[in-house]
Parts: C-alpha cells; sequence; structure tokens
C-alpha cells in the first residue's frame, strides 16, 4: 500500500513539473475562490437558516390554523344541533313529534351523527335517534357530567372520545356534546340532559389528512390534559409513547421549540372553541427545513464545480484522451457480465479510434455467434423430438403385420379387417398432418388403435379399461403421450405376469390442470430403477414399441411445451404395480 501512494506522489510530482507556471496559477486562483466561495457558503447558510425556520414555523402554524378552523366549525355544528334540540325543548308548543321529525331530518343530514338522546331528571329516554334496543346495563343516572348537568343545567360538558353505550350491537367511537336544558310545566323547573354523540371518525379524518412532514402530526388534549386524539392512540395507553401534554396544556395559542424526544421539534398550539380542547401540531425542524440543506449542498456544489472547472483545464488535454479510454473500459466490463447490447461511441484519435471501431466489431460477432449457437440448439431439439415423434418401430410394425398375415392364412378376414383398421388409425393420428398439438379425444383413439393391435397379440393376457371425463375430449394435449407409457405398462408391467393383466387409463380435470394416470398391476418398479427414469433413459425400462419414445423424452417435451410445474410422476410398489400421472395445463396450447 504504502508502495502505491509513492507511486502516486511521484506521479503527481512529475505533472506538476511539466508546466510549473500553469500550476501556480491554478493553484493560487483556486485557493482565491475557494477562500471566497467558503465566505459566501458560510454567510448564506446562518441567513437561509433562520430564513427556513421562520417559514417552517409560519406554514405550520397555517396548517394548524385549518386544523383549528375545521374542528372549531365540526364543534360549532355539535352546538347548533343541541341548539335546535333545547329550543324544541323550550318552546310553549313543545310537541314530541315534531321533535322527532326534526330529529330524523338532522340525521339523514348529518351522517356523522351516531345518537341524539333527551334524558329525564331520572334518567329516562324521553326521545332519541335513531330508535333501537336500548342498552339495559349503561345507568346515565351514575354518570358524572349526567350529575353535573342536573345541578347546573346551563353548563355543556363535551365528552373526550369513548365507545357508544346507549344502543345494544351499535359501539362506535364518538364524541359526545352533552346539555342540560330547564323548562316549566305548571311553573316547576323540569332539567332534561341532551347529547349529541357523533362519529370520531370525522376528526380523525381532519387530523390525518393533515402534512407535518413524514413524521410530523397533530395530537388533541382536553381541558385536564387527557389525551382526546393521537395518531398512535394505542402506543400513548400501552405506554410505549408520551407526549408533553401538560406543557402544552399551559402554552397560550403559538409556535414553541421543543425537545421532548431529543430532537428539535416545533410544537404549535391553538384552541378548539367551546369544546375546551387544544390542537397541539408537532413537527420536526430538520424535515420542514429539508430545503436548507438543499439549498446549502447547491451551494457546496456551486463551489466545487468553480474549483474543479479550474483545475480540469488545466488537465484538458489529458481528460480528452482518457475519457474514451474509461469508457472502453465501462463497457468491457459490462461485456464481461454478459451484456452484448453495448457498442462504443467511436471518439478520439489515431489508436483510441481503431480500438473502439475493433471493439465494436469483437462484440458484433460474439453477439451473432451466441444468437447462432442459441439458433442451432433450439432447431436441433426441434428435431429430435420431432424425429423420435415420427419413428415407427420396426419390429412392432413386424409383428403388427405377422398378426395380419396369421390371420388371413387362418381366413380370420374380421380380425384382419379390425388388425388393418387399427393399424391405419394409428398412423393417422400418429401423423395428425404434421401437429404436434391433437384433441384428447384424438389421442384416446391412438391408444385404443393400438391397444387394439396388442390385444390381438397378447390374447387375454391383460384387459384394459378407459375412464374419461367426456367434457376433456375436445381439449388440446401434446399428442403421443400416452403410449410409451401403456407400452411400458404391457412389456415390463403385465406381460410378464403369471395371472391377467389389468392396464387403467383415466383422464379427469384437477383444478387447472388435465391429469392422465395410466396404473397396471405389473411387478412394479424398484426404487433404483424408478429413480433413473424421468433423468436419464434406463437401458433397463424403456418403451420399445411403436414410437420407441421414452418417458423421459415424453417427459421433456411436456415441459418443453407446457413449462416446468407440468410432466410425469411415476408412482410404484414392487409386486403391487405401477401408476404414471400425466399433468398438462387444463387451457393448453
Amino acid at each position: 500500500m504504502s508502495g502505491k501512494v509513492m507511486g502516486l506522489l511521484k506521479r503527481i510530482h512529475t505533472r506538476l513539473r511539466l508546466n510549473s507556471i500553469q500550476n501556480v496559477i491554478t493553484l493560487s486562483f483556486t485557493s482565491v475562490m475557494l477562500l471566497a466561495m467558503l465566505i459566501v457558503s458560510i454567510s448564506l447558510y446562518h441567513l437561509f437558516s433562520d430564513s427556513a425556520e421562520r417559514n417552517a414555523v409560519t406554514s405550520t402554524q397555517q396548517i394548524i390554523d385549518q386544523v383549528s378552523l375545521n374542528l372549531n366549525s365540526y364543534v360549532a355544528e355539535m352546538m347548533e344541533i343541541s341548539d335546535i334540540i333545547r329550543s324544541s325543548l323550550t318552546s310553549d308548543n313543545f310537541d314530541k313529534d315534531e321533535l322527532s321529525d326534526i330529529l330524523n331530518v338532522t340525521a339523514k343530514i348529518r351522517k356523522d351523527i351516531v345518537t341524539m338522546v333527551v334524558y329525564s331528571q331520572k334518567g329516562d329516554v324521553i326521545i332519541s335517534n335513531p330508535i333501537g334496543v336500548y342498552n339495559k346495563n349503561f345507568e346515565v343516572t351514575t354518570q358524572d357530567w349526567f350529575i353535573e348537568l342536573l345541578n347546573n343545567p346551563a353548563n355543556y360538558i363535551f365528552l373526550s372520545p369513548h365507545v357508544q353505550r346507549f344502543f345494544e350491537n351499535s359501539h362506535p367511537w364518538v364524541v359526545s356534546l352533552c346539555r342540560g336544558v330547564t323548562y316549566y310545566e305548571n311553573e316547576e323547573p323540569i332539567v332534561l340532559v341532551t347529547m349529541v354523540d357523533m362519529n370520531f371518525s370525522t376528526i380523525e379524518q381532519m387530523c390525518n389528512n393533515v402534512s407535518l412532514g413524514k413524521r410530523g402530526y397533530i395530537y388533541i388534549i382536553d381541558e385536564y390534559g387527557n389525551m382526546v386524539y393521537h395518531p398512535q392512540q394505542q402506543m400513548i395507553y400501552a405506554g410505549l409513547k408520551t407526549e408533553n401534554a401538560i406543557d402544552a396544556l399551559t402554552r397560550e395559542p403559538g409556535s414553541y421549540f421543543d425537545d421532548h424526544t431529543g430532537e428539535k421539534r416545533i410544537m404549535t398550539v391553538k384552541d378548539v372553541g367551546h369544546s375546551g380542547w387544544k390542537i397541539v401540531g408537532i413537527s420536526y425542524v430538520d424535515e420542514l427545513v429539508a430545503n436548507r440543506k438543499y439549498f446549502n449542498g447547491f451551494i457546496l456544489l456551486i463551489t466545487l464545480f468553480a474549483i474543479a472547472f479550474e483545475i480540469l483545464a488545466s488537465f484538458f488535454i489529458s481528460a480528452k484522451i482518457s475519457r474514451p479510454i474509461k469508457l472502453l473500459e465501462t463497457q468491457m466490463k459490462r461485456l464481461e457480465t454478459g451484456d452484448f447490447d453495448i457498442s462504443v461511441e467511436v471518439k478520439g484519435e489515431g489508436e483510441v479510434k481503431q480500438l473502439s471501431k475493433a471493439f465494436n466489431i469483437m462484440v458484433a460477432r460474439i453477439k451473432m455467434l451466441m444468437e447462432q449457437i442459441i439458433t442451432e440448439q433450439e432447431e436441433k431439439r426441434k428435431s429430435e423430438l420431432k424425429a423420435l415423434q415420427a419413428q415407427i418401430n420396426p419390429h412392432f410394425l413386424y409383428n403388427t403385420l405377422d398378426s395380419i398375415i396369421w390371420m388371413n392364412e387362418n381366413e380370420n378376414y374380421e380380425g384382419v379387417s379390425v388388425m388393418v383398421a387399427a393399424l391405419a388409425r394409428l398412423f393417422r393420428i400418429s401423423l395428425s398432418r404434421g401437429n404436434e398439438i391433437i384433441s384428447i379425444g384424438d389421442e384416446l383413439e391412438h391408444v385404443k388403435s393400438y391397444l387394439t393391435i396388442q390385444k390381438v397379440r397378447y390374447g387375454d393376457k391383460f384387459d384394459y379399461s378407459i375412464d374419461v371425463d367426456s367434457t376433456l375430449l375436445s381439449r388440446k394435449t401434446l399428442k403421443l403421450i400416452l403410449q410409451p407409457i401403456i407400452e411400458n405398462a404391457i412389456h415390463h408391467g403385465v406381460s410378464p405376469l403369471n395371472e391377467k393383466g389389468i392396464i387403467k387409463i383415466s383422464v379427469s380435470s384437477e383444478s387447472d390442470k388435465i391429469l392422465f394416470q395410466v396404473s397396471d398391476n405389473g411387478y412394479g418398479i424398484t426404487p433404483e430403477i424408478l429413480s433413473e427414469l424421468l433423468v436419464q433413459e434406463s437401458t433397463s425400462y424403456h418403451g420399445s414399441g411403436s414410437s420407441g419414445v421414452g418417458l423421459k423424452n415424453v417427459n421433456e417435451r411436456i415441459k418443453l411445451c407446457y413449462g416446468e410445474e407440468y410432466g410425469l410422476e411415476i408412482l410404484s410398489e414392487v409386486d403391487v404395480g405401477t401408476t404414471v400421472n400425466i399433468r398438462i395445463p387444463y387451457n393448453g396450447l
């Protein structure tokens, strides 16, 4: 490391000696510019910092003023609703039905009204809206606010947010305005108590829609310092978060700097009308004066740019030469990661220009060769698959024709007809005009033709059954996926048995897949061979019939056509039998 540092110092020293006067002028001018820009930057920093904080305080006050205005309006509306009820109750022509109509209209207009109730001195409900099943466990006469209003009916009380308990099966979070009403009956004063419950979500929305920076927020306290609203109310109740509510309670409306959490914050306090509540806005200075950082960064950037410009000007020639070389180096690193969609803009003179051209030619050649290899591999794979699909095993064809000749010689013309027809259908569906995708009905027809031929050869050696959901017959599938499985079931499953073999073929839907299932009661497959079947072509267990397409090839064809989640699943138990499950998508190609 020390050797590298010394080498760097030597190179700088050598470079400086090439033009000492120019370097002295550059360094002197840079020093003067640096000192001047430093003085200007410091002055602007202090000036802008003070201005930014004042603007932050003003902005916060305006936001809190708007929230206060909204809440004052909200509280005033609650008072107006309460006044309407009081006016109706103290009217000389008080009519209970008329008041009920007024409450109904008010409730329809104001969807945020949860409950409006008028209580007697004994706590009985004189009238309410809505009308519902009263909560029998709610004793209004024991409530402090009820007792207070009976004693001082001219007062009004705002209750902090609480769960509405007046009706059963309805427990929204509400704020309540409770007021006493005195009217005279036979010259005797009678005190009633009115209560208007408003949905607390309205207040939450007013406060949540306020933006005081990413971390800023608003909370509301009542006249005793109790928390009316806080965006993290649960954490407050759990003691995981605290607020300087007592300090805010004693403050006059205005903005103050606060460091309750250890950070410099702006605490803005505002009264909320008749409610006795206080809105407290908390904003973090570092967020609200974020522009100060950008401004300071901008000044610093300008300073550094001016200094860098003077330095770079003296080394313009070396930069001009090194720039295209660095660009070429960057593109070479991209090429190293496997990105071949690159090219170097030919710039510079002489060797640099020629090197850029040679690099572009090399990249284009590599890209072309890569694409050619990929294309050749894909074509080779497709050709192999088509060749495998098109193969007709000579041994199977020979045995089939030999069986036809034998039946003909024995004058079994009906059997000859059946065999020839089955063989024709087998060829027709195998070719299918070069199409790789056929209907499930055609695939099963191909299997039936194949089994018809094999039944003639093997006689009563095995029986088979085909169970298919008729709604799936028109669905499409990759062709020749069942025959190799059935081949293996015959040759390696039921053929060696001393008893009659059973081959069961079924086609059904399974969620978003189609399931082909081929099972036999043969000898089964040992775990050693089973583990190799879909990994490599097993030499001891593979298709040897008319198609010559092994299990591995069928599995690869399905995965290549439909995706990795589809293919073969082989379940086998020695001396019990084998089941092969083939899955393809329900909505295939």
